[in-house]
């Protein structure tokens, strides 16, 4: 599989998971355990997406 397009679907999962986070966070008050997860999350397929785009140059 190209890496261009690994870096596309990881990149689409972090801007889901992102809009996920925000609505987690608003809709869950007084837990935000849950928000923590999902935000954690998504900041793991950016730094996955990160480290492909400057391992393969």
């Amino acid at each position: 599989m190209n890496s261009d397009k690994v870096r596309n679907v990881l990149n689409i999962l972090f801007m889901l998971l992102a809009v996920a986070a925000v609505i987690v966070y608003f809709v869950a008050k007084e837990n935000h355990t849950l928000f923590l997860y999902v935000c954690g999350a998504a900041i793991f397929f950016k730094m996955m997406e990160f480290f492909i785009r400057f391992t393969n140059r």
